[in-house]
């Protein structure tokens, strides 16, 4: 395995996805309000920051620690050290509930995350199997795998990763834990590595740890708390721009945008008209250039979605 790595400079810290596509999308006005959702290396608030005016403001989430040295010098700007789950509480804390212009999400996991060996989020190197984006709270992915049900496991590699053999997966991880604690990335290795082929190797394994990091941040949960109160915190005209990076998280933020649930469940009116508070700006998924693609290949599964509220 590759020696540790920990690389925490803003600019490595995170390469913003589609920047300019996302900023163009959030419509930046004089003296609007807008939210970015995800810091991290606050390539995107830094964006949004050099197109604001004076009167602007800017709200940034992130619940990781490690952002915090990332947070933009700028009195425009406020830090809110939360997942984004609590986006409603915190506008309300700060008065601007329900009058929010635009907000960006860019749902990917930062290049710092898979680069650092101490937060356990990539296969490439040994260390312990933590995952947590936030390092103050939370289960460690180690503590999941050795105290989750057999069932449990099998459900979260089916359904977060999309593996087939998500059964013999869970079985040989709850028989392996029996005999020894599984505590280090090497030891989970050893254990799930023999269930796949080497050709596909690599690409199994990265769906086995989205999977187990998925459960870990219980990132479905807060992405759905988080698109059920952009509604409420957009005011008519309002924009949401979201980047997602794989099916189960874009499948919600197009449902959200075209039925105004993450179900996707329509309503309608007496006459049978959809009554959706958004509406899709861009008819089509925004993804990658060629360029970015070659610059930046963690952007190859980026799709961009934007939304606008409608004035009722």
């Amino acid at each position: 395995m590759d020696a540790k790595v920990n690389i925490t400079t803003a600019e490595t810290y995170h390469v913003p996805v589609m920047l300019h596509e996302t900023v163009d999308g959030m419509n930046i006005r004089p003296g609007g309000i807008y939210v970015d959702l995800t810091l991290g290396g606050a390539g995107h608030s830094k964006e949004i920051l050099a197109r604001m005016d004076e009167n602007a403001r800017l709200f940034g989430f992130d619940q990781d620690e490690d952002a915090e040295q990332n947070i933009p010098t700028d009195e425009r700007f406020t830090f809110v050290r939360s997942n984004f789950r609590y986006l409603s509480n915190f506008m309300r804390y700060h008065g601007v509930d329900g009058e929010v212009d635009a907000i960006l999400a860019d749902l990917g996991v930062s290049s710092h995350h898979f680069d650092d060996s101490e937060r356990g989020f990539s296969f490439r190197f040994d260390g312990k199997l933590d995952m947590r984006m936030n390092k103050r709270a939370g289960h460690t992915a180690a503590e999941l795998v050795n105290t989750l049900s057999e069932e449990k496991l099998a459900d979260i590699f089916y359904l977060y990763g999309e593996l087939k053999n998500s059964r013999k997966l869970a079985s040989a991880i709850v028989k392996a834990r029996a005999s020894k604690r599984i505590e280090t990335i090497g030891d989970f290795l050893d254990i799930v590595k023999p269930m796949f082929g080497r050709e596909r190797e690599k690409k199994e394994l990265a769906k086995v740890f989205q999977a187990l990091r998925i459960e870990v941040n219980q990132e479905m949960e807060a992405l759905r708390e988080m698109l059920e109160s952009v509604i409420r915190v957009l005011k008519p005209g309002g924009r949401l721009v979201i980047i997602t990076y794989h099916s189960l998280e874009d499948r919600m933020v197009k449902n959200i945008m075209k039925t105004g649930n993450v179900e996707g469940r329509a309503e309608q009116d007496f006459f049978g008209r959809t009554q959706a508070p958004l509406r899709p700006v861009n008819n089509r998924v925004v993804t990658p250039e060629e360029e970015e693609l070659k610059r930046n290949p963690r952007s190859r599964s980026a799709k961009l979605r934007i939304a606008e509220k409608i004035e009722r």
